[in-house]
């Protein structure tokens, strides 16, 4: 679940190469509803250093508060971040521990619903700590092939399958980006129910 290190080959990265692969999370998550006035509260499930963190917080209000999930110890990296926005690191493990959030606005999980083995179960589960109108926002690779970094695979179509069997009507891909390490796109895209 660390993203960052996944993303940018270390974590001791240069700012200059942190800031490209920021302004590639920014345009690969472009799009996924429209700008909302008010403050609101997102979960990040498997936050790694939190590069997708960053991202969220370029699109939502001033005040709004995000919670930066990770089973390992979480360190965000220093980057700057707009409007006032708050990002509360919390390590546990949110496969196995019970999550006691409620009326999210929406759930962030960036390369990490490929650690999931039972997702529907899951997604029962954490879909229930969404308000009426939140939404998920998924980024993972375009692969349904497993490999050691990648356990659960889930391909656009095979995630696109799994939220219609759990009852989500509004599925769109918000964008691709190449891979770097030549395997699958990497794609983003925007869940809710309506």
């Amino acid at each position: 679940m660390r993203r960052f290190t996944r993303l940018t080959g270390s974590r001791k990265a240069s700012p200059r190469v942190i800031k490209m692969e920021l302004d590639v999370a920014i345009q690969l998550i472009t799009g996924f509803r429209k700008p909302v006035q008010t403050p609101e509260i997102w979960l990040d499930l498997g936050c790694g250093s939190g590069l997708f963190t960053h991202a969220l917080a370029h699109f939502l209000s001033p005040k709004s508060e995000i919670y930066a999930i990770d089973k390992e110890p979480v360190a965000i990296i220093p980057l700057n971040r707009p409007g006032d926005i708050v990002i509360h690191p919390l390590q546990l493990d949110f496969v196995q521990e019970e999550l006691s959030f409620r009326e999210l606005d929406g759930i962030l999980m960036a390369n990490s619903l490929h650690f999931v083995r039972d997702k529907p179960v899951f997604l029962r589960a954490i879909g229930r700590r969404l308000k009426a109108g939140g939404l998920f926002l998924i980024v993972e690779y375009d692969s349904d092939k497993p490999n050691p970094w990648v356990p659960f695979p889930l391909g656009f179509r095979s995630l696109e399958n799994l939220f219609k069997k759990e009852g989500y009507t509004d599925i769109r891909k918000l964008g691709e980006h190449p891979s770097r390490y030549g395997r699958s796109n990497m794609y983003a895209a925007a869940i809710s129910k309506k």
